[in-house]
């Protein structure tokens, strides 16, 4: 649980600072474990709550990797690209994109994590590991809920940044990059949560309604996926919620049940492509998810109160 004590760092009262610190060091032996072992380079840092290794591919070769331990983990690719793959995560659909270069992926202590790569170039990855107990901010009560949603392949340049910085440190570590490491995975830290926080603090709950990682989690999914049949199970597993429970939420949320907000998005979608008119109505149906035309054109009129044609007439 996350309290109002300072950053990665929490002293008790009568105790020496330097034997808690040492006692708070994470230990390393708690890290992805990648089968078959030989197949990657490993070198590994550790610090006061934070910990982090970099993992480099030395062959072309099949690669899993598996992940579930008390402590949150980041993972950053520097280096990836896979000819077939796949990656999971619990709590979120599964994944086969190929280019995974600049992709982000935090794993929340106590989730299972697994991919696998048939890699087409050799990949380069940097894990950090946090102990939970001392990812310690200012948050307001009801704010701790950051640090339990998953996120998959997602894109920060504050996160990359200040991961590439700290990679250097294992790259080329000297004797006074002890104290810059531990910095640097403060403010890593701070850069995994702050966003987070700043979201939820600008989207207000409505009462018995979704809370702001929530919502945001599941519209982001929603855009991403327009054109594809997304099952009411899905979302609610996003979010680590029943159906039942997810579709009372959401409305409270939202105004509108699951399935009308999805069509509202995809006419809305469909109104954009519109504007092209190079672009058939039967390829901006397909676009959308629909696979008939005289589907995509009834629940547009349903929407609209006229057809596609005639929207993309009134438009010129």
């Amino acid at each position: 649980m996350l309290s109002n004590t300072g950053p990665l760092m929490q002293c008790r009262r009568g105790q020496d600072v330097s034997n808690d610190r040492r006692s708070a060091t994470i230990d390393i032996d708690r890290n992805v474990d990648i089968a078959p072992r030989e197949i990657a380079a490993r070198r590994a840092r550790r610090g006061d709550g934070i910990a982090a290794e970099i993992v480099q591919t030395i062959r072309p070769e099949r690669i899993d990797i598996r992940f579930r331990a008390p402590v949150h983990l980041l993972v950053i690719v520097e280096e990836g690209v896979r000819a077939a793959g796949e990656t999971s995560l619990e709590g979120l659909p599964r994944s086969t994109l190929r280019d995974l270069r600049r992709k982000l992926t935090f794993v929340p202590a106590g989730h299972n994590y697994h991919e696998w790569h048939q890699p087409s170039l050799p990949s380069r990855v940097i894990y950090f590991y946090f102990d939970p107990a001392k990812i310690l901010f200012d948050l307001e009560p009801g704010e701790s809920d950051v640090l339990l949603a998953p996120r998959l392949f997602f894109e920060d340049t504050a996160l990359w940044q200040t991961a590439l910085k700290l990679g250097t440190l294992l790259d080329a570590p000297d004797a006074n990059s002890g104290l810059c490491f531990e910095a640097l995975g403060v403010i890593l830290a701070h850069e995994l949560v702050r966003p987070e926080v700043a979201r939820q603090r600008a989207v207000p709950r409505a009462r018995g309604g979704l809370a702001g990682w929530q919502q945001r989690t599941v519209i982001e999914f929603i855009e991403e996926n327009l054109a594809e049949n997304i099952a009411l199970a899905d979302l609610a597993a996003l979010i680590q919620l029943s159906p039942y429970h997810f579709c009372r939420a959401f409305k409270q949320s939202f105004g509108v049940p699951p399935h009308r907000y999805l069509t509202r998005r995809r006419i809305e979608r469909a109104k954009a492509l519109l504007t092209n008119p190079n672009d058939s109505v039967t390829n901006i149906g397909m676009a959308i998810g629909f696979c008939e035309t005289s589907s995509f054109t009834a629940v547009f009129r349903k929407v609209t109160g006229m057809t596609p044609t005639e929207y993309r007439r009134g438009l010129g």
